[in-house]
């Protein structure tokens, strides 16, 4: 009557709810965060939930059994800064006190370890070395420029600190109705997507931070073996380092490998090559055995991806655009999958319905 084309009105109605809904995601985005690190803590608490719920027989109520669990997880965090945190806020210290030291024309030069054949070019590589160390201190990439302003933000926003255990602790204490809620969406007409949908994107975030947690743990504890048997400077500052790196699929170990690598050569360690020798073992090890035992097939993500992601997710949003880059494009894949099979066996079915014994 009008000439409104309905099915135009439905279009343009939608379009604008999903417009407004990326604008409200947008203008909560700081709270979305939090949240969703609530998610990722939170599966970092469930194993040692399900483990002290195993050893008390289940007789336990699950509330006492959380508060049990982050009694633990508290009491760990801090004897570990009781017992390395001076340490570690020492060779901090000591290293901001000595790199401009090291740094000065000359120094390096004279401190280089080098093999007798290589001796005629210690002036030049000492030279390139020094203009590569300062430019990549001075030019890094806004990735890692970022990280720390990032981590600093976020530990001096106490509502973070707060929130982000409290949304944990409720989201494993319901755990139960959240199943539940699941199971019942599976029997519904259509739901079974849905159902296969969630327990796929529960398995990819489980086995994801369970990864990134037991590869961070390894990293820091042999690391901290390692250099502080081969006599390497600021061992533990940069076992830690080498940890928190671990996070950032690529760039974060080629960040702490060159970051290692440079303490040593600047502070004049006499076995550089032997650094480098365990870091590329040890990365092999790590890369090519531990964490394709880790990640499920689900979470492993194309390397090119991985790298698009991490670029991308800095522009977007920084520091934790960078750590949910690798999980949000593997959850992309999850959902094109079971979309896939979704379609596949709504296609089976309506086969199997036309050729049953009334179409003939």
């Amino acid at each position: 009557m009008f000439g409104i084309d309905v099915r135009a009105a439905r279009a343009v109605w939608t379009a604008a709810l999903v417009l407004l809904a990326l604008y409200c995601a947008y203008t909560v985005r700081t709270t979305l965060l939090v949240l969703l690190f609530g998610v990722f803590f939170s599966y970092l608490v469930y194993p040692l939930f399900v483990l002290l719920q195993r050893w008390t027989g289940g007789r336990l109520p699950r509330v006492p059994l959380l508060i049990m669990v982050y009694a633990l997880i508290v009491g760990a965090f801090v004897l570990a800064g009781a017992l390395f945190g001076t340490r570690i806020a020492t060779e901090a210290q000591n290293l901001a006190q000595e790199l401009p030291k090291l740094m000065q024309p000359g120094q390096l030069q004279r401190q280089l370890p080098l093999p007798a054949p290589l001796e005629p070019l210690r002036v030049r590589l000492a030279e390139f070395l020094q203009n590569l160390i300062s430019a990549g201190a001075s030019q890094a990439l806004p990735t890692v420029r970022g990280l720390g302003t990032g981590l600093l933000h976020v530990a001096g926003n106490l509502i973070y600190v707060v929130v982000v255990p409290i949304f944990s602790f409720l989201m494993v204490r319901d755990a139960p109705g959240i199943e539940g809620v699941l199971v019942s969406l599976g029997k519904k007409q259509d739901g079974s997507f849905w159902s296969s949908l969630a327990r796929g994107l529960n398995h990819l975030m489980s086995q994801y931070v369970r990864a990134l947690a037991l590869l961070s743990l390894a990293t820091v504890i042999v690391y901290s073996v390692v250099l502080s048997l081969l006599g390497a400077p600021f061992a533990l500052l940069l076992a830690v380092l080498a940890a928190l790196l671990e996070v950032i699929p690529v760039f974060g170990p080629l960040i702490a490998a060159l970051s290692i690598f440079s303490v040593a050569i600047v502070s004049g360690y006499p076995h550089v090559w032997w650094l480098v020798a365990f870091i590329v073992a040890y990365r092999i090890f790590q890369d090519y055995m531990l964490n394709p035992y880790l990640m499920s097939e689900g979470v492993n993500v194309p390397p090119i991806v991985v790298v698009f992601g991490l670029l991308a997710g800095d522009e977007l949003a920084g520091v934790p655009g960078i750590f949910l880059s690798v999980p949000f494009f593997a959850a992309v894949r999850i959902v094109a999958v079971q979309i896939r099979i979704h379609r596949e066996r709504r296609q089976l079915e309506a086969c199997e319905a036309g050729s049953g014994p009334d179409s003939g």
